[in-house]
């Protein structure tokens, strides 16, 4: 009959081990170890700032990261709709640039036609003098309404009235023109000054106020 320590290996089976195992090894609770693994497991830092876009649970993207996101939705191809929409939104913005521009002479976004120092200079040669031509319309009217008068005398001043005009505008157009063109291929030998003086006779045309773009000189001021 053999005999045995509880907590210990029978000792008719062999030899005693050196180390018995305790019985508490071997029936200790699965809770606990579950509970030391929690607790030896490391401890996250939670301070650590999370991008907005970034789902729960993932770490924070880097900056290049979600830059080149962001690019890739910015470069989604779009619908038609939107499309024409952007379009539109586009040409409006330009529109309104380019008036604010003609209002205040802004060069960066003036109208093909308006830009460069050439058409500039005559622009602001045009603006500076007293142009006979600039007064055609209210002329206009005033023969107009003089030769529907049922008067003989004033149908003929009328008629007399719109042959000076006429020869007036033409003579004050052609001196105009000649000391421009001079002006231009003084100021700027190197330009391009190809359709300038058009230009400039086609907008002493206009009266002074409703020029456009707006004129930057004062009347008789040298430009």
């Amino acid at each position: 009959m053999t005999t045995g320590v509880a907590g210990s290996f029978p000792t008719g089976l062999g030899s005693t081990p050196p180390h018995p195992v305790p019985l508490g090894f071997v029936f200790r609770s699965r809770a606990k170890d579950e509970k030391a693994q929690s607790a030896s497991a490391p401890v996250t830092d939670s301070t650590q700032p999370r991008d907005p876009q970034a789902p729960k649970g993932r770490p924070t993207p880097k900056r290049s990261v979600a830059q080149s996101q962001r690019r890739s939705v910015a470069n989604t191809p779009l619908t038609r709709k939107d499309a024409a929409k952007r379009q539109r939104e586009d040409r409006r913005t330009a529109m309104a640039r380019q008036r604010e521009a003609l209002a205040k002479g802004d060069e960066r976004y003036l109208p093909a036609r308006d830009k460069g120092p050439v058409r500039r200079f005559a622009r602001d040669f045009v603006d500076s003098r007293f142009n006979i031509a600039e007064y055609f319309l209210p002329m206009a009217v005033i023969i107009l309404v003089l030769s529907m008068v049922r008067v003989a005398s004033l149908q003929n001043v009328a008629l007399l009235l719109w042959l000076v005009v006429i020869v007036l505008i033409v003579l004050d157009s052609v001196v105009t023109g000649f000391r421009l063109k001079k002006r231009l291929a003084e100021r700027f030998p190197d330009e391009r000054r190809r359709g300038a003086v058009a230009y400039a006779l086609m907008r002493s045309l206009q009266m002074r106020r409703l020029r456009l773009p707006k004129p930057q000189v004062k009347r008789g001021e040298r430009p």
